[in-house]
Order: structure tokens, then sequence, then C-alpha cells
């Protein structure tokens, strides 16, 4: 899914699900969005495994919160974070858990850019309900 194309001077969001904590069950399409990145906004719960997967000159961010802990940020300020990253021309990937649509709020961060015009596209991660029984053989 790709929104706001034609906008070369502009970086993208791109909202990406890292599975349920695995590594291995990235997607490609995850891995390279991640070596590919200028910045990584990333949840809390986050393998450090996937970060490692990073170029050098990316900077990645924390925004996750822990539990029923303050979030670092608020739904809005993350919004606002990616957005400004992205009207500088940068990659900007939303490393979320599981799948970004799946409890993950990647609805509210895609309409955030549709709203600020800003060119985004999802990569689709393995939801930890898929993966379970899969690991258990069912």
């Amino acid at each position: 899914m790709t929104a706001g194309e034609g906008m070369d001077s502009m970086g993208r969001l791109i909202l990406v699900g890292a599975g349920p904590g695995n590594p291995d069950l990235l997607t490609m399409g995850g891995a390279l969005a991640l070596r590919n990145a200028d910045v990584v906004l990333y949840d809390e719960l986050t393998s450090t495994e996937l970060l490692s997967m990073v170029g050098e000159a990316c900077r990645c961010i924390n925004v996750g919160k822990r539990g029923h802990e303050e979030p670092r940020l608020t739904q809005d300020e993350i919004n606002e974070l990616a957005i400004s990253h992205v009207r500088r021309g940068q990659a900007v990937v939303r490393l979320k858990g599981g799948d970004p649509f799946v409890f993950g709020r990647g609805g509210e961060e895609a309409s955030a850019c549709v709203e600020a015009g800003v060119p985004f596209e999802v990569i689709p991660g393995i939801g930890s309900a898929l993966a379970a029984p899969a690991y258990a053989g069912i």
C-alpha cells in the first residue's frame, strides 16, 4: 500500500511488522527496509537482533512502552515525529511487533500520513496468533 506518490523531495514512512519476536520471521521486505532506513522508530519490546540490521548511519529511537508504564511518547507525538523526519526527505521505518494493523495502531499512523500528505507503505508482519500455532505444528 502506498500513498502520496510523486513527492520526490520527501522521504516516506514504512510501517513494518516485526513478527512475533523471532528475527527469522521478519519478512525480506522488512529486513530490506531496516537496512535502508535513515530513522527507525521502534517499540520497547523490539528485539535487539532486529535493530542490529540497520545501517551505521541510521538513528534508532525508542518510542514504545513496556507493560502498563507510561509511554515514552503519545501516539500523536509518534505520528508527528515520523512525519517530521519524512518531510526532511528521510526513509523512516516504524517497526512494530506482529503486524502493524493487529493491535498495532498502524491504521492511525497510516491515517496521519494521509492527513499530512506524506507517502507511506506497509510491510505486513506475521502476527503471534498465526505464528504460535505454526510453531506448535497446528
